[in-house]
């Protein structure tokens, strides 16, 4: 039927948008169909039908494949839309050697074809583009019922298809990458892999940085001849021209590759690059958004295996230089242990024969001085041999030797000698040992080691309640249980609680000594019987310590001795029972001297400390700092004597507290400690304290150091407004302390015959300097810490600049005290450090005054002049002290 003007044709067009339009404004006439009024009703029906449809749909009509299509159809030819009324054949020329044959097919059979992810040659964006559709061709019919043309249905799924491929191609790098090894062979078979994306990547070159060489180097290719490329690049602008040289084909269509990207091979986004990755581009694809992202997944691919390569050897390497540096220290421990015996024995054995065998009775304090000594020796020698023992259980060299064990009756007796110190610590201990059902074989010098760790670990963290011990037999094992209701110990230190030397952080115990070792020990010779240990804990609760152990079979036939705690055991719970001693509450020494505070953990140290000072002044004794605030609150010492290391407040706490208090803060703090060295000196000293001791010491200068901080103390007290810091900061970043005063030139003193003149500074010069300060205490941390950077950086022996740092706070401290009326309320100090001396002068701006025997508190020239020529010129606008000593130069280490 042909449609009239005025009948079904006239809107024959209208639901057909731009698509519509268009076929509305073609001159049919022309075309090999003719015009729209003689149009058979199948082709009309047909044509409404494809233009009210949102799918994309075509038609071709007639031998000349003329063809109609829909809105949503037009961007599938791109660039040749408009092509209604053209003939399919020539619009999708390149591609119809793929559709022409299905097309003919369901033309001729009447059955439909479908065709998913079809690849289409298409030339729409001015280049061939490769594509993918899902297509489906079924016959069109005329009024007859013949074959007039042909009706198509398709969908693009170019960018599924290429997305499922890249995603596959990624998931093959990462598994071919996860296999980490040698990391050349494994970036080269990284590249091997991308073979299977030759359609997205026709060809690749990795370029990798290698320690000490610039640039980068060529490890591995795939797609073209390594041959052609450069073996090393510079930058990733010498890659970017390399393509033409190289002849490779590419694409499903083997057109010729004419372009690449080049990415950095980097760990981070803004990191510096590992590398670089050139990777060719499909001649059939545009390097749109997409594809530039595939691009950088694979460098990340690439990039996370070189990381993960190298983090790992870095930590191989890491491993075994630990490893190397933890058999060092074996070796170490081993080697001085053995090297502390002898002499511990030349030691404790003369001491021993006066004790034991001296013809004539001793007198009772030297007996009490040698019966020190013999004690805290004996103490010496276990910490030896238990690093001994230690060093030689990690070097393998320890194996036990079972025998019959009457463990039930061992066990007892080991704890029975702590009952002393847990009594004496105000703690309940509880022996629950019944007989086991079979006898059991262990080494009992192995054995008592276990029970006398634990027990001490015990006594050491627990202050009320009580110490359980139970042995139970477990069928084939028997265990051993210690548990304790002390301070418990958190979750997260659990499972390092077993590691040599590990300390619990911030665990309240009685006591900060100890070589971190026995829980360690405990751990290795139960594993060396083939046993385990398990902790049970609870912060505020207490823990339970279980060893359990397989009965065994004897190594030896023989039948050892009966088991008894050896002599070392017994010291070791000796030594606990004076460590629970609380010091007593009450004065030693002469009522009227200056009153001592002394704070010690250690029994021994606080009973020798009090032997030394009582003659001479009234001492008062504590455990730790926070019994020594409680003292000083309840009645104010003269001297604070303390050690640092102690447990619940140590030495800088108990130093901090004191002053933070205005009321504590002029109480002069010594400080001693077995942390020797001028960095531990300098550090007490910046945190405040009148003076620093290492242990070991002498008693004379123990006892100078003492008067002399109290006879410098005496009748000054510390301005509250002069703040002390807990730590001093930086001395280079330090910056100039501001004065409170006008700036003025420095003034100095009259001509050199006269002994005032301080030294010329060369301008520029690193090692001379000067400084103006305020005239107040708080100044002599900056003066210490700024001559200590400027001697160190200028290479002076560490004690001489030790000494020199002590007499210049002694003149700074002077120049302070002493300056009657200063003009300025200032001091300056100068400094300049040459090849053959170092000279210090430190001049204050008051009228000198004449100081009566009564005001010498005896240190200030006597303790300078110890470490240097000291010259004091005063002058009626002050006075100047020179300080020069002959340089002397750092030692070299070892």
């Amino acid at each position: 039927m042909v449609p009239d003007a005025s009948g079904p044709g006239t809107d024959l067009f209208a639901a057909g948008g731009e698509a519509g339009r268009l076929m509305a404004a073609y001159d049919w006439a022309a075309s090999p169909v003719g015009p729209v009024d003689s149009w058979p009703a199948g082709l009309c029906h047909a044509v409404r039908t494809l233009l009210v449809s949102r799918f994309p749909m075509v038609l071709t009509w007639g031998p000349e494949f003329t063809q109609f299509y829909n809105d949503a159809y037009a961007p599938f030819i791109g660039a040749k839309h408009p092509a209604i009324g053209e003939d399919i054949r020539v619009t999708l020329a390149e591609g119809w050697d793929a559709l022409g044959p299905p097309i003919a097919r369901a033309m001729t059979t009447l059955e439909a074809s479908w065709l998913p992810g079809l690849l289409l040659r298409l030339e729409r964006s001015g280049y061939v583009e490769e594509t993918y559709f899902t297509v489906s061709h079924a016959p069109a019919f005329d009024d007859e019922g013949r074959v007039a043309g042909m009706h198509g249905v398709c969908t693009e799924v170019t960018g599924q298809i290429l997305g499922e491929r890249r995603q596959q191609l990624l998931h093959d790098l990462a598994t071919v990458g996860s296999r980490l090894g040698d990391e050349q062979e494994t970036v080269a078979a990284m590249c091997r892999a991308l073979e299977a994306g030759a359609l997205d990547v026709p060809f690749a070159a990795v370029y990798l940085s290698a320690p000490g060489e610039p640039g980068f180097r060529r490890v591995a290719t795939v797609g073209c001849d390594a041959r052609l490329l450069p073996d090393t690049a510079g930058s990733e602008a010498e890659l970017t021209g390399v393509v033409a040289g190289l002849d490779v084909t590419g694409g499903p269509f083997g057109d010729r590759v004419t372009d690449a990207v080049v990415l950095p091979l980097t760990a981070t986004r803004d990191g510096e690059p590992l590398g670089l990755l050139l990777a060719g581009r499909s001649p059939n694809r545009a390097l749109d958004a997409e594809y530039r992202s595939f691009y950088e997944l694979v460098a990340g691919q690439f990039a996370g295996v070189v990381v993960n390569i190298r983090a790992f050897e870095s930590e191989r390497r890491r491993a075994e230089s630990l490893a190397e540096l933890d058999r060092a220290k074996t070796t170490f421990f081993s080697d001085v242990s053995h090297e502390l015996r002898t002499p511990l024995t030349l030691l404790l054995g003369p001491i021993g024969d006066v004790l034991e065998s001296s013809p004539h009775p001793l007198p009772p304090d030297v007996r009490e001085q040698l019966e020190l000594a013999m004690r805290n020796g004996r103490r010496l020698q276990r910490l030896v041999n238990d690093l001994l023992d230690f060093a030689s259980i990690e070097a393998g060299r320890v194996t036990p030797v079972r025998v019959r064990t009457d463990v039930t009756t061992f066990t007892a007796e080991l704890a029975g000698i702590f009952r002393s110190a847990a009594e004496r610590a105000g703690l309940r201990l509880t022996v629950d040992c019944p007989p086991l059902e079979r006898p059991a074989h262990v080494d009992p010098r192995m054995w008592e080691k276990i029970v006398v760790n634990l027990l001490a670990n015990a006594v050491k963290y627990t202050f009320v309640g009580g110490i359980d011990v139970t042995l139970r037999d477990e069928g084939d094992s028997f265990s051993l249980a210690v548990s304790d209701t002390g301070v418990g110990i958190v979750a997260e230190e659990l499972p390092n609680l077993f590691q040599r030397f590990h300390r619990v952080s911030g665990a309240t115990a009685r006591t900060r000594e100890g070589s971190g070792i026995g829980l360690a020990m405990v751990h290795e010779l139960t594993v060396l019987h083939g046993g385990s240990v398990a902790v049970v804990s609870e912060p505020g609760r207490g823990s339970t310590f279980t060893v359990t152990l397989p009965f065994g079979a004897p190594d030896t036939e023989a039948d050892g001795p009966t088991a008894v705690p050896s002599e070392a055991a017994r010291g070791e719970a000796a030594s606990w029972e004076d460590d629970t001693a609380r010091p007593r509450d009450e004065e030693t020494g002469g009522s009227d001297g200056a009153t001592v505070l002394v704070v010690d953990d250690n029994a021994d140290m606080r009973a020798y400390l009090t032997r030394l000072l009582a003659p001479h002044y009234s001492v008062r004794t504590t455990a730790n700092g926070e019994e020594a605030l409680a003292a000083v609150a309840a009645r104010m010492p003269d001297l604070v004597l303390t050690d640092v290391m102690m447990p619940r407040v140590d030495g800088f706490e108990l130093l901090r507290a004191l002053r933070a208090d205005p009321v504590t803060r002029p109480v002069p703090v010594i400080m001693l400690t077995a942390r020797a060295g001028q960095e531990a000196s300098v550090e007490g000293l910046q945190a405040g304290a009148d003076d620093y001791l290492a242990k070991p010491f002498r008693a004379a200068e123990l006892l100078a150091r003492v008067r002399v901080v109290l006879e410098r103390a005496g009748g000054r007290a510390l301005p509250p407004s002069v703040p002390l810091p807990d730590a001093a900061p930086d001395p280079v970043r330090d910056p100039l302390p501001t004065v409170p005063v006008p700036a003025l030139p420095v003034t100095r003193p009259e001509p050199e015959a006269q002994g005032g003149q301080a030294p010329a500074l060369r301008s520029g010069d690193p090692h001379a300097v000067e400084w103006r300060l305020p005239a107040e205490l708080a100044s002599i941390p900056v003066v210490r810490r700024r001559l200590r950077a400027l001697m160190a950086g200028a290479g002076v022996d560490p004690d001489q600049s030790y000494d020199l740092l002590l007499a210049a706070c002694e003149a700074a401290s002077n120049a302070i005290e002493h300056a009657q009326d200063p003009v300025v309320p200032v001091i300056d100090v100068a400094a300049r450090v040459s090849d053959e001396q170092v000279e210090i002068t430190v001049r204050d701006h008051g009228q000198w005054r004449e100081r009566v025997p009564s005001m010498d508190r005896g240190r200030g020239s006597t303790l300078m002049s110890a470490f240097a020529d000291v010259t004091a010129t005063p002058s009626p606008e002050g006075t100047l002290v020179r300080i020069r000593s002959p340089r002397l130069r750092s030692r070299p280490a070892g």
